[in-house]
């Protein structure tokens, strides 16, 4: 169960990270308040998860759930936006 719950706070710190672009500085209201919820659900997840996992392999797992997911995303979105301009192109 510690695992599933240190998967899932996992893709909350891939929610927040990307959320803080569209905060702008945390000066638009909705984005703000969903990227705050990310946060607060992603630590709380870590949390419960530390209860029974050692602390240098949850952080390890938590931090690098949300870096090779993100890091993902952004690859497919560099594609896509490949594709889309050699049709534009060409």
């Amino acid at each position: 169960m510690a695992w599933l719950c240190l998967f899932i706070a996992g893709l909350f710190e891939i929610g927040w990270a990307i959320g803080l672009k569209y905060t702008e500085g945390f000066t638009r209201p909705v984005p703000s308040l969903l990227t705050a919820c990310s946060m607060i659900v992603s630590l709380a997840l870590l949390g419960l998860a530390l209860k029974t996992l050692p602390v240098g392999s949850a952080y390890a797992m938590w931090t690098g759930i949300g870096t090779a997911t993100t890091a993902r995303l952004v690859c497919i979105a560099v594609i896509v936006s490949g594709i889309a301009g050699l049709k534009f192109v060409g």
